[in-house]
């Protein structure tokens, strides 16, 4: 395995990091006990988890997917082995079921007390805001449409003060962001560095090879400024690994659940197509070519990686391993120009 740092601390996590949203739904307690008993052999020690998940959210399963790391926890006595990134849910229509105040102190307090007991422990390492509040072009929405009567509060000062606090008490170690813009992070940065509140040190957001465009705007922020990348469906929904090619295959997250088709539009196919081309070229698979170049990202801190198989579980943990030359890199980013971000 190899190994990073979360970016302003001397905290060690692996490049790989083992996500868990399918665990409670498609994936038994077994299985996820499974995975991470195999994940932590390889070297792995970074779980990605939310109260929201597993995936797609709903009452009956809220909150399963920490429980299964929670009794795996308990059973295996190796919290200190992990560093463990959880997230609140935003205010949304899908999350009614969860609660409905957005980020205000007692919401987020409330999440958190609700993330540890279900975690069966006394800290998270990693806390990050699952989604914007505002209204911002996130989950696939590529062009932000201005809504001037938005009832909207600026309150990202009051939502790091809120953090701040349980930090302080040792809840939570530090904080982050998933699905958010230049905007938002550039305006959490602003607010933590003149009330010296605790800075975004991450933003997790979508990218592979379908989806880079946070490579335009968002990652210069994050360079410049030392906030790490935590990449999600870096494999868009498995359509990278070039088995839903010929038709979306029984029995996987697509056919189960065809609302997410982010990475289903005929540009997105035929980019995967090219996308394999190369990769059997050079003989690699086109899962870890894919996974590959994610790692090979210098703004990325870690690729998360999920599967509902061992036999994918292996398959991506090892693609660590694996090595892009020039020639790969360079044809890559020739299917890129050619066909940029067909899958936002």
């Amino acid at each position: 395995m190899k190994f990073t740092t979360l970016p302003n601390t001397d905290i060690k996590v692996s490049k790989i990091c083992l996500g868990t949203m399918t665990w409670g739904e498609q994936n038994t307690e077994a299985e996820g006990h499974a995975q991470l008993d195999y994940a932590l052999e390889q070297g792995v020690n970074f779980i990605d988890t939310a109260e929201l998940y597993s995936v797609p959210a709903r009452a009956e399963t809220y909150g399963s997917t920490e429980k299964i790391i929670g009794t795996w926890l308990n059973k295996s006595g190796k919290r200190d082995d992990l560093i463990i990134n959880s997230k609140i849910a935003g205010p949304a229509e899908m999350t009614r079921h969860i609660r409905t105040g957005g980020y205000a102190k007692a919401e987020i307090k409330d999440a958190i007390h609700k993330s540890l007991k279900r975690l069966q422990t006394d800290y998270i390492d990693l806390y990050q805001l699952h989604w914007p509040e505002r209204n911002t072009n996130y989950f696939g929405k590529l062009n932000y449409s201005h809504d001037p009567d938005e009832a909207w509060n600026d309150n990202f000062k009051e939502v790091l003060e809120s953090l701040n606090e349980f930090v302080k008490e040792g809840l939570i170690r530090h904080i982050g962001l998933s699905n958010e813009t230049a905007y938002g992070l550039s305006r959490f940065l602003e607010e933590s560095r003149h009330a010296e509140l605790p800075k975004m040190i991450t933003v997790q957001n979508p990218y592979n090879l379908l989806n880079r465009k946070d490579e335009i705007g968002l990652t210069e922020i994050m360079m410049r400024e030392e906030v790490g990348m935590l990449a999600y469906s870096p494999l868009g929904f498995g359509t990278l690994s070039g088995k839903h090619l010929d038709g979306i295959q029984k029995n996987t997250r697509l056919s189960l659940f065809p609302q997410y088709d982010r990475y289903s539009n005929e540009n997105s196919i035929a980019a995967t197509r090219k996308y394999k081309e190369i990769a059997e070229s050079h003989g690699l698979s086109l899962a870890q070519m894919a996974l590959a170049f994610v790692n090979t990202r210098p703004f990325m801190t870690a690729n998360i990686i999920g599967a509902t198989k061992m036999e994918q579980l292996k398959e991506n943990i090892a693609s660590i391993d694996v090595d892009l030359s020039q020639e790969v890199m360079e044809e890559i980013e020739a299917v890129h120009t050619a066909t940029p971000n067909p899958a936002p």
